[in-house]
Order: structure tokens, then C-alpha cells, then sequence
């Protein structure tokens, strides 16, 4: 059983109860402890999981029923989103790539950041889809030592990747950045698992289905590097910030590795699971 899961409603922060059937306000269940801004409490993720600790003996009256829909994107305000290109290697087949020798990363802004069942507005004829692990910061730092990455993970959740591929590969070389940047293009959700507790962590079960239609399907450990090494790799270079966000990398199957192209179309419902961590549900309009 996970210590948190940990969301956001109406901009305030929450935590899931285990049933997922309701909620509880974190400052009001902290008694003023813990603020109300989900990034602030990121920061202080060891007091939220001590919390979290304590739900089973919330009162019936500190309870919300929880409607998935309300849930908003657990990180609202990340300083910072990584994205790593190619990092599996059924994907690498598809798509014709070597493997990397080192992590291949790019980023997504954060004025593309979608609620976990936000509608996705399609550009052109070329928008596609990829399922992602996604990783959260909660302590950051710099030269994060592979065997001490997990211990600054704050935990993980769901992610979607949306890539606009005409506007990806305009120009020679590609614009990663600004082809998985459009509105609403990063689906992340539908709340933060804690890492600490996630006994499964090191292989999940992912699969993303469009319109009922299963597209992706893979476990986590055909990964060509986990999220230690990634955490690690980054912090070498980059100083990281508790929220940062890091989108892991994407199976096989995405609409344009496949032969025609499958890409997304006004209608299509995308819905993204992972083992222990939900689901996204993210219509095209």
C-alpha cells in the first residue's frame, strides 16, 4: 500500500484516500501545517507522506467524494520539464534509431501542461500520441549520485506525451521542443504516487488505448536507462528543482511508427494507464 497520492483540486492540494473514492484537503487536514499550493508541498513531500500516513483517521466530515474529473495536473508550476527521446528499445526499432549511448533530452514548456482528462485541441494532420512514465522532483540539487536518485523522487505518475510531427520535423534538424509544446500537449496525472512506498517501481505495466483501441503496450523495464540514471544524468548538467518534471520516454507504438501512420483525429478518446498510478483521459477536439 503507497503512503500518498497526492493531487490537486480547484488549485489547492489533496490527498487520495486508498479506496480513490475521496479526498482530503491537505491544509485543512494538516490543521494549517502544510499549505494549500501544491508546489510548496512538493517541497515539503517527506511531512505529506507523514500525512498521508494519518488518513485512516480522517472523519467522515474531512472527506470530499472524489470526482476523477476535478482532478487539476499535480504540478502546476514545474520550474523545469525533461523529456527524454528514444528510450526504449522497441521504440527505438520502430522507428529506425540506434540505441543512445547517452540520454537524449529535450523539454516541454510549461504553458503546455494539461489537466489528466483535458481535452487535447489537434493542429494539422499530424498530432500523434505516446505514452510516458513521468518522474516529480522533490529534492533537488546538483551531481545526484545514481544510488541516491530515488531518494530525491518525490514520486511518479502518468503521462502524455501529445507531438505535433509536422511541426517536430519542420526544419532539419528536428524541433523537438516545440513540436510536444502546443496547448495542452503534457497530460500529467491523474495525481503523484509516492516512490518511496511503490513496491513496483522498477517495472510498471503501461498501455495507451485510442478510441478503445490498444496502441501501446510494454513494461517499464525495456527502458534503456531507468530513472536513476536519468536523475542522475540531468543533475550532472542541470540543477534540479522539487517539481521538476521528467517524462521518461515512450514505448512502441505510437501512431507514426506504424504502417500507414495512425494519427489522432477530432473524436478520438486517448487514455493512458500504468499500473499503480491511473489513468489519463484526454479527448481531441
Amino acid at each position: 500500500m503507497v503512503a500518498a497520492r497526492f493531487g490537486c483540486v480547484a488549485g489547492r492540494a489533496v490527498l487520495v484516500t486508498n479506496s480513490l473514492t475521496s479526498y482530503i484537503d491537505i491544509e485543512k487536514f494538516s490543521g494549517g501545517k502544510l499549505p494549500s499550493d501544491p508546489m510548496l508541498c512538493i517541497e515539503r513531500w517527506s511531512e505529506v507522506c507523514r500525512l498521508a500516513d494519518s488518513l485512516a483517521s480522517a472523519k467522515t466530515d474531512q472527506l470530499v467524494a472524489l470526482d476523477i474529473n476535478e482532478l487539476d495536473c499535480p504540478v502546476p508550476r514545474p520550474r523545469q520539464i525533461f523529456a527524454i527521446g528514444v528510450n526504449y528499445k522497441a521504440h527505438a526499432a520502430e522507428m529506425n534509431h540506434g540505441l543512445p549511448k547517452e540520454p537524449l533530452v529535450f523539454t516541454k514548456f510549461p504553458s503546455s501542461l494539461n489537466r489528466p482528462h483535458g481535452q487535447i485541441k489537434l493542429v494539422g494532420e499530424k498530432c500523434d500520441f505516446e505514452a510516458e512514465l513521468v518522474a516529480i522532483i522533490a529534492k533537488g540539487g546538483r551531481n545526484i549520485s545514481v544510488t541516491d536518485a530515488w531518494s530525491h523522487v518525490a514520486g511518479l505518475c502518468v503521462g502524455q506525451d501529445f507531438s505535433d510531427r509536422a511541426l517536430q520535423y519542420a526544419n532539419t534538424p528536428p524541433q523537438f521542443s516545440l513540436g510536444k509544446s502546443r496547448a495542452g500537449f503534457t497530460a500529467i496525472g491523474p495525481y503523484i504516487t509516492d516512490t518511496a512506498t511503490l513496491v513496483t517501481r522498477g517495472n510498471l505495466e503501461m498501455t495507451c488505448r485510442v478510441s478503445g483501441e490498444v496502441m501501446q503496450h510494454t513494461q517499464t523495464d525495456d527502458m534503456i536507462f531507468e530513472i536513476p540514471d536519468i536523475v542522475a544524468y540531468l543533475s550532472n548538467i542541470c540543477e534540479l528543482f522539487p517539481g521538476d518534471v521528467v517524462y521518461t520516454g515512450t514505448p512502441s507504438g505510437v501512431g507514426a511508427g506504424r504502417t500507414p501512420p495512425r494519427f489522432l483525429r477530432t473524436g478520438d478518446v486517448v487514455e493512458t494507464t500504468i499500473q499503480d498510478l491511473g489513468t489519463l483521459r484526454n479527448t481531441c477536439i
